[in-house]
């Protein structure tokens, strides 16, 4: 026979449609955001790991100071076990505008036709010699399209296409740096002659390899770099060697995709489970509510089981349907959004949709699960009372408990303590539910500040406006030096003095941190100068200052001792940490420049690069390897700024979205539980507005409190996970926390309160007093 108890839902549905269906809009965008976003991730990292064969992404590449010969070449091929192409390309200065206000840099390669093959994403490539295919992602943020004029070292280009490089799906400019750049640098295609116009003044000679068995794991192909590094060495003069397993450009973009699906699916479930307490404290308030009915069906036969499936049955209902829902949004709506967030921050090739069963389990059956299961924990406990029980209204599983005695206040205050006494379970949930959206309130609204504060810093601390590292000439062996080409290689080759008043020497040379269970980061090491104009530390004679950020990210304090690898090389090399200096804009260590010349085994009067307060224009351009100004220091908070910015304004609107549901669900409750007791007092003579004063003062109280010591869990919380969520990146963010947040978020959080609080006061007005009449019992 057909259960009657279902009959009863669509009426509670009817009876309760407010909850129920902010509950399900709720769960069934956020279902369908997470949804969205699995099934864009999914399908754009298959996108991006097929790239590897399907654009015959190299194993590495290398840098020389100049062109290899044919022979060398071969015999690398050979005793390396690879097969090398070039990849040459030139930095040159960009106009995307043509303005001529804004200079940035478009790193430009020639056709493709052997490795690193190039993905056409519209229009199309390059034919004439003043035609130009560049990167999808830059063309975006440029605002620069398909028939566009680009203005590149002076001369006017027509954009032809856009394009995704595979060796570039992010785009850093250089493998140290903390932070890609897709505003200011792009990358583009040009044709042979196109390419040969610029000229080898900024030619930089790379060249990629791979190898003729590709290694099967990044622990594999570590090994089989260095082995390649120490072939490679004998043969010429390498300014830079990236194997891809460590090449940023590359992997930055797979490990990020990789790293946000976990996030997102916590951040689901932690969101269901608070849903499901919800569910769970208003369910059992119906149950007392209900509680004469129940044993009235409990004596006429009815089981536990059949009541338990019952009164669960509107909770999971609600969430099958939401999860369903949700997932059909998720691939339409949501993943075209979710794809777009990618597309807005990397430079990936074109991806086709994928049918991702785990996405489906992972946002259906899981949040059912955990739906069901917190239910049936909470619900059934309250179903196994004796019928006599229920129908005395005596639910108390535990002896019965004398009532707290509340101190001496005014009536009023103890009405109010009662009531809270009595929802306690209700509050709880809610607070719990506030410091929840609280951590991802403060998290979306720290990030603009710190990334103001960052730049603040960087630009406060920076060491010069300008910094010039240079390409120091290779000097004539000793053997050679006073022969006939000694001497007219000497004379030939540029002079590195200036005559610019503010510029002073320094000695740079990048290296990498040995850590015992991971792979190393970049360590800038300079060599400055005594008493120098720009680092204003007194620096240690035996010992070495670190910066801030290297000290924050890896916990190293003064006495400490650093150990240091060479990039290209094996060589190791231990400091002593006498002192931190401040300065946020890399990982580096200082030390004097005689120390810096001894330790590295360079001459006594040996530089390779000068700070300078003003533009350096006498120095031979082929000598300049990379100048370095304020627009240089801070791509990480621009480009964070330009990919995050909507991210982090979404996570502050869903926080907020959140916090007023839950306090919505919670008072809503509250008032439920109480309807008697408010009827009652109207009939006494009280009148709403003391009615209000008593019921929802006490709720007023409890979210003042949940926001205040929530404010500060959230704090300690941020503190806490901040270390691990910037693991990933090269380099280091301090942590700041303006505290001009803090009042916004109280008055973001009670401003939510009062919307729903003026909500809740005439959900009180229209409670009839014949209620409690009805009720007698």
């Amino acid at each position: 026979m057909k259960n009657p108890l279902w009959k009863r839902l669509p009426r509670e549905l009817k009876s309760d449609f407010g909850k129920y269906i902010v509950i399900f809009l709720f769960m069934t965008l956020t279902i369908g955001f997470v949804s969205g976003f699995l099934v864009a991730d999914d399908s754009m990292l298959a996108a991006y790991d097929e790239g590897f064969e399907k654009y015959n992404i190299e194993h590495g590449n290398f840098t020389l100071s100049s062109k290899a010969s044919e022979s060398d070449l071969k015999k690398i091929e050979k005793n390396g076990k690879v097969r090398i192409c070039e990849n040459f390309y030139r930095d040159e200065a960009t106009d995307a505008d043509l303005d001529g206000n804004e200079e940035e840099t478009m790193r430009i390669y020639q056709e493709r036709t052997d490795m690193n093959l190039v993905c056409l994403m519209s229009g199309g490539m390059p034919a004439a010699k003043n035609e130009i295919a560049i990167d999808r992602m830059y063309a975006d943020n440029n605002k620069l399209k398909v028939g566009d004029k680009l203005k590149i070292a002076g001369e006017e280009l027509t954009v032809t296409g856009l394009v995704a490089l595979p060796d570039y799906s992010c785009l850093f400019s250089d493998n140290s740096d903390m932070m890609f750049d897709a505003v200011k640098f792009g990358v583009g295609i040009m044709t042979e002659k196109g390419a040969d116009a610029f000229g080898t003044t900024h030619l930089e000679y790379r060249y990629s390899w791979q190898y003729e068995t590709a290694p099967k794991d990044d622990i594999e192909a570590k090994n089989m770099s260095e082995d390649f590094l120490e072939v490679l060495v004998k043969y010429g003069n390498v300014t830079g060697f990236i194997p891809a397993y460590s090449n940023q450009a590359i992997t930055f973009t797979g490990e990020d995709m990789g790293g946000d699906k976990a996030m997102m699916e916590v951040l689901l479930y932690i969101l269901i489970v608070i849903i499901a307490f919800v569910f769970a404290v208003t369910t059992n308030n119906t149950i007392t509510k209900e509680a004469s009915v129940i044993g009235t069906l409990r004596a006429s036969g009815y089981s536990r089981r059949e009541l338990l499936v019952h009164y669960i049955s509107m909770p999971v209902i609600v969430t099958v349907v939401a999860s369903v829902l949700g997932n059909v949004l998720g691939y339409t709506s949501f993943k075209n959004l979710c794809a777009g967030m990618y597309y807005g921050s990397y430079s990936l090739p074109t991806y086709e949709t994928r049918w991702n069963a785990d996405a489906f389990i992972l946002t259906t059956v899981v949040p059912v699960v955990i739906m069901l299961g917190i239910n049936l924990i909470l619900i059934s406990g309250k179903l196994r009372l004796s019928p006599l029980k229920f129908l005395r209204h005596d639910l108390s599983a535990s002896k019965r408990k004398k009532a707290v005695r509340l101190p001496d206040f005014k009536f009023f205050n103890r009405f109010r303590l009662r009531i809270i006494l009595q929802n306690k379970s209700s509050y709880l949930t809610l607070f719990i539910g506030i410091f929840f959206a609280n951590v991802l309130l403060l998290f979306g609204m720290m990030m603009k500040p710190l990334l103001d504060h960052y730049q603040e810093e960087i630009l406060k601390n920076m060491i010069a406006p300008y910094q010039y590292v240079l390409n120091v000439p290779e000097e004539p062996d000793e053997d050679e030096k006073y022969t006939v080409m000694g001497m007219l290689q000497k004379f030939l080759t540029p002079s590195l003095k200036t005559n610019e008043k503010s510029a002073e020497k320094f000695c740079l040379n990048s290296m990498k941190n040995v850590l015992p269970d991971q792979e190393g980061e970049t360590i800038t090491v300079y060599g400055i100068a005594d008493d120098s104009a720009y680092v204003s530390a007194e620096l240690p004679t035996d010992g070495v200052l670190i910066s801030d950020g290297y000290a924050e990210k890896y916990k190293i304090k003064t006495g400490d001792t650093i150990v240091l690898k060479e990039a290209y090389g094996s060589e190791t090399y231990e400091f002593t940490v006498q002192g931190i200096y401040d300065y946020p804009a890399s990982l580096t260590v200082f030390m004097p420049i005689s120390s810096y010349r001894k330790t590295f085994g360079e001459k006594e009067d040996y530089f390779n690069g000068y700070f300078s307060r003003e533009k350096i224009t006498d120095l031979d351009e082929n000598l300049i390897a990379t100048t370095i100004t304020e627009d240089d220091l801070t791509k990480v908070s621009r480009q964070l700024d330009v990919s995050m910015g909507e991210m982090f304004q979404l996570i502050n609107i869903f926080a907020v979205v959140l916090f007023a549901l839950l306090i919505y669900l919670l008072t809503k409750l509250i008032i439920e539980k109480n309807a008697n007791a408010i009827s009652m007092v109207k009939i006494l003579g009280y009148e709403n507005r003391e009615i209000n004063s008593l019921y929802l003062t006490s709720t007023t109280w409890v979210v003042i409190l949940s926001i205040l010591l929530s404010l500060l869990l959230s704090t300690w919380t941020i503190y806490g996970i901040y270390g691990y969520l910037m693991s990933s990146f090269s380099g280091w963010l301090t942590l700041y926390l303006k505290p001009a947040v803090y009042p916004e978020m109280f008055a973001m959080g009670m401003g939510a309160y009062v919307l729903v609080a003026l909500l809740q006061f005439r959900r009180i007005k229209k409670i009839p007093m014949d209620v409690a009449l009805k009720n007698v019992e």
